[in-house]
């Protein structure tokens, strides 16, 4: 997830970013997500490992958790998250938070950058500017898979609905999916513990929803708080109270809870339309543990 030392560059160049002007596109409205019935209950979860160019100069591991029944991809077409992780990191790292949105609903496919994860040959932090191509790269490969007939997942990812989401360099990642020219089909991002990278919040509109320690000393919370502010359409913020950088993404520990609920919610109203989930958002949300507000509000 990194050191401090580590995140020093991105901490700056998100405090540059925060003062760069932030555009929409012209309407600047978001495009509502499919209005279709969001999953009630649970599914199984299965797990798939591949590689993207395994034989090129950046070469992407890629791990995706679906819903599974009967040891296969459940029935239906679900919503598409990209999960980013942070500096010497890797995707398995975060399965205690990925394999439960799988479990809600969602195939979640996490790419293990090839500079930037945990036993990385050449380490850089610099190359974190490099990995929304990446993401965007993987979207690509998605919609290949979907429409190869022998593929065990064609036919059932929904493309037309994909959310990005990451913590610390992989919210830095995130957001700088989010730039200009971004294809309408991303409607929703979440940063945990990140900020905004030149150029992220352009674009069609999207919602926005930003996770964030107020003790946080890596990526300190006055960086997710100028991202915030950047965002020119619908936006919202999860504070947990007295929270570092990261520890509530394990489970069990406190404010895990909170912000799996908050992130479940936020992911069925923005991906599948489901409004009821969207109005639980400001009172599921604020807990003793945690301070939600968005703009506008909800």
């Amino acid at each position: 997830m990194g050191a401090g030392r580590l995140i020093a560059v991105l901490v700056v160049s998100a405090l540059l970013a925060g003062c760069a002007p932030a555009t929409a596109a012209p309407g600047g409205s978001t495009i509502p997500a499919p209005a279709r019935r969001a999953p009630e209950g649970s599914y199984a979860v299965g797990v798939r490992t591949l590689t993207l160019d395994a034989r090129s100069a950046r070469p992407l591991p890629v791990t995706i958790w679906y819903p599974s029944s009967t040891g296969k991809v459940a029935p239906g077409r679900f919503p598409v998250v990209i999960y980013s992780h942070g500096l010497y990191s890797r995707p398995e790292l975060h399965a205690g938070l990925t394999t439960r949105w799988a479990a809600a609903g969602f195939v979640v496919a996490a790419p293990a950058y090839p500079h930037t994860r945990q036993g990385a040959a050449r380490f850089t932090r610099a190359d974190v500017r490099n990995q929304p191509a990446d993401g965007w790269r993987l979207i690509r490969h998605l919609s290949r898979l979907d429409s190869q007939p022998t593929d065990p997942l064609a036919g059932h990812l929904d493309l037309t609905s994909i959310a990005a989401a990451g913590h610390s360099a992989g919210g830095f990642t995130t957001s700088g999916m989010f730039a200009e020219g971004h294809p309408a089909r991303l409607r929703s991002g979440i940063v945990i513990a990140g900020g905004g990278l030149p150029g992220s919040f352009a674009g069609p509109v999207a919602r926005l929803l930003f996770v964030h320690g107020t003790a946080d000393q890596v990526v300190p919370l006055t960086v997710g708080r100028a991202a915030y502010a950047r965002v020119p359409g619908p936006a919202a913020f999860l504070s947990l109270l007295g929270q570092g950088h990261g520890e509530y993404l394990t489970p069990g520990n406190p404010g895990f809870a909170a912000v799996l609920a908050t992130t479940i919610d936020f992911l069925r109203w923005t991906l599948y339309g489901d409004r009821a989930a969207g109005a639980r958002l400001p009172v599921g949300a604020r807990t003793p543990l945690t301070r939600y507000e968005s703009r506008p509000p909800h």
